[in-house]
């Protein structure tokens, strides 16, 4: 079974988030990693918050474009005053 980690970057609905999931490719000619990104609609039971870094497997079909859904919060976003 395919898992996938990424970054959650927005918090559409009540049970819904939308994950990029980051990985490399290497061009066949020049032979450089690009950097390539894709976007997921996960289904999300567990409240989420923008910044966390999640991980997802493949699911029934919640929707048209909802087929994800997330298994466990691997990071949670550090907030800007936690240092204090």
């Amino acid at each position: 079974m395919k898992t996938f980690v990424g970054k959650v970057l927005k918090k559409s609905q009540a049970k819904t988030a939308v994950v990029e999931v980051q990985s490399y490719r290497v061009d066949p000619v020049y032979k450089k990693r690009l950097l390539r990104s894709k976007k997921y609609h996960v289904h999300d039971e567990q409240d989420v918050k923008v910044g966390d870094e999640v991980k997802f497997i493949p699911s029934k079909p919640y929707s048209k474009t909802k087929k994800w859904k997330v298994v466990e919060i691997l990071k949670r976003r550090k907030k800007k005053n936690d240092s204090i």
